[in-house]
């Protein structure tokens, strides 16, 4: 599979508009090459450079298998409808809340944004609200296939 966005390049700086300096919203997403028998997509975004540890921005679950990507500045509620993610799921961030929160560092040098995309056998069915850890432990020995995109921000 392969994961990509038109904001930003695989390594590249992510937009402004996209972080907590900006107007906090998502970067439109694609992809190519899933699995035939992919019935649901998972998109976990993570910071693995923040001080306390790998820090969760984003968990989305439950996308249907055919999607081919998210338009940018998806909303941040607990279900999605339209734009190829019908029925979709939101899960909880390390914010403690629902929906995509951009790349918003320390001071200092630039951290890493790894947007991951997991394409699964099985849709999880899960309800709203679920950690990366939850999402996680549901995907195991579900998993077909994933991919990575990685930008960078830095304040």
């Amino acid at each position: 599979m392969e994961l990509k966005s038109a904001a930003f390049r695989d390594g590249g700086g992510i937009p402004v508009r996209h972080t907590c300096d900006g107007g906090d919203s998502s970067p439109a997403l694609e992809w190519s090459a899933v699995p035939a028998g992919a019935r649901s997509l998972v998109v976990i975004m993570e910071d693995p450079d923040a001080p306390a540890g790998t820090w969760v921005h984003w968990v989305l679950y439950d996308l249907p298998g055919d999607a081919q990507g998210l338009n940018a500045g998806l909303p941040k509620t607990e279900t999605l409808s339209g734009g190829g993610a019908q029925g979709a799921c939101w899960g909880v961030n390390d914010f403690s809340r629902i929906g995509y929160h951009g790349p918003c560092p320390p001071p200092g040098r630039p951290h890493r944004y790894v947007f991951t995309l997991y394409a699964l056998d099985a849709a999880l069915a899960l309800p709203p609200r679920r950690t990366k850890k939850e999402v996680l432990r549901a995907m195991k020995g579900h998993v077909l296939a994933q991919a990575a995109l990685t930008g960078m921000y830095g304040r």
